[in-house]
């Protein structure tokens, strides 16, 4: 009998992606040590502009570096705009059919509140929504779920220098960081 491990074994290196459709922050793992970081800037006045410039950086950017054997990248999620979600889906396809391209063996993907919860930095409780909303009544919807987006982005960057004595300013490296956790820790579970 073929063990699931065997079928699909974590590979000694590994790229951790988030990826927005204004650039692409990265780290790289080999076995359990985070070895490199970095962010990659798209540049384009219309959203094909940045997919063409996305496509073309990313294939450098492995080039340059080598290309690992394994990616895991950020699932696309609808967040708040049907733009939003088409335009991101559409550089994250650039950014997929560059690193195949160059010769990434296996690309995965991994839903964001996965690897948040994995790291600690799940939804925010009901007490903590609570406490915000009573510590600055008469807000807007939109400014509360401001202020818990930008707070969940600290606990990330809390995180990262908690267990890699990293501090970072950059929450979308941050981010790639903990998509890497995530990665090094539960490779079997990723599709």
């Amino acid at each position: 009998m073929v063990k699931i491990n065997q079928l699909n074994p974590k590979p000694a290196s590994i790229c951790a992606i988030d990826a927005s459709t204004n650039s692409l922050a990265f780290a790289i793992f080999k076995h359990k040590d985070l070895v490199s970081i970095g962010k990659i800037n798209f540049k384009g006045a219309t959203t094909y502009e940045k997919v063409v410039d996305a496509a073309a950086k990313t294939a450098a950017f492995f080039e340059a570096y080598g290309v690992p054997k394994a990616v895991v990248i950020e699932h696309t999620v609808f967040m708040n705009s049907p733009k939003t979600a088409a335009d991101l889906a559409l550089v994250q396809g650039a950014l997929l059919g560059a690193m195949g391209v160059v010769g990434a063996e296996m690309i995965k993907s991994i839903n964001p509140i996965a690897w948040q919860t994995f790291i600690g930095n799940g939804r925010l409780t009901k007490e903590e929504k609570f406490s915000l909303r009573s510590e600055n009544p008469g807000k807007s919807d939109s400014w509360y779920k401001s202020v818990e987006r930008e707070y969940r982005k600290q606990r990330t960057m809390g995180f990262v220098e908690i267990n890699y004595d990293k501090i970072l300013l950059d929450n979308d490296v941050a981010d790639a960081i903990g998509i890497g956790h995530y990665a090094i820790n539960n490779w079997e579970k990723l599709n």
